[in-house]
């Protein structure tokens, strides 16, 4: 088992405005995202079941075939996996993202 701190979790830069700390469970990828207002994160999909918390912040996402809306502290989006999505920061907002399985394309983030 891992035990991390946040603070000593380095932080990266991951899409433009968007800055990522990533850490993996054997199973799972969480990344806590800090995102610049205004911030677009363009349409995209992968084979990972997602779960958005948003903690601090509004963050406005869009989910193929179904709607937009603007979350707020303590909203929760389940996102299947294949499911095109995309994304604002509507303001300076702060999010926990967790995988499932793994996000192949973060292990080097860790």
């Amino acid at each position: 088992m891992g035990n991390y701190s946040l603070d000593e979790v380095r932080e990266r830069e991951l899409y433009p405005g968007y800055f990522g700390k990533v850490i993996h469970s054997e199973n799972m990828t969480l990344v806590y995202w800090r995102a610049n207002a205004g911030a677009p994160l363009p349409a995209h999909d992968h084979p990972h079941e997602q779960v958005i918390t948003v903690l601090e912040g509004q963050f406005e996402l869009s989910i193929s075939g179904g709607e937009t809306r603007v979350l707020g502290p303590g909203d929760i989006a389940v996102i299947a996996g294949t499911r095109e999505h995309a994304g604002r920061a509507v303001t300076d907002c702060r999010f926990l993202d967790v995988c499932y399985p793994i996000r192949q394309g973060y292990l080097g983030e860790a």
